[in-house]
């Protein structure tokens, strides 16, 4: 988990589903998947208060998506992710993403288990930035 092959394998994937994204561009998982979309991956925001955020369709939750979900980029409390990690299993997502301060070893191992490559606790704009 973390490792950088496996971050890297991620950054080729092209369609990242935002779990918990805001329609407020000061909040992270905002202003992260903006960065993101600017540098070619296709956003799909996930948030089942919005219809659309920063003009882009918002679905109420993974399975409502009917696209194919590359990676699944999670911005909510550490014990939302199990659920959240089992629709990312179930859609077919190739790999779970858990930002800065989301922590969740059960949600992280049940992905991991089903062949999803896992990052936790780390920051994609930073990590891509970085590489």
């Amino acid at each position: 988990m973390n490792s950088i092959e496996d971050i890297k394998k991620i950054f080729q994937m092209k369609t990242i589903a935002v779990v918990g994204m805001s329609p407020k561009p000061e909040r992270p998982s905002h202003y992260v998947s903006m960065y993101m979309k600017e540098q070619g991956y296709d956003i799909i925001p996930v948030n089942p208060g919005h219809d659309v955020i920063a003009g882009m369709k918002s679905y109420p939750y993974l399975l409502d998506i009917p696209n194919t979900i590359d990676v699944v980029d999670v911005f909510r409390r550490s014990e939302y992710v199990l659920p959240i990690a089992e629709s990312a299993v179930t859609v077919g997502a190739k790999a779970l993403w858990l930002q800065d301060g989301v922590i969740n070893e059960d949600g992280a191992a049940l992905a991991e288990k089903a062949g999803l490559l896992v990052v936790m606790d780390d920051c994609m704009l930073r990590r891509h930035r970085q590489l």
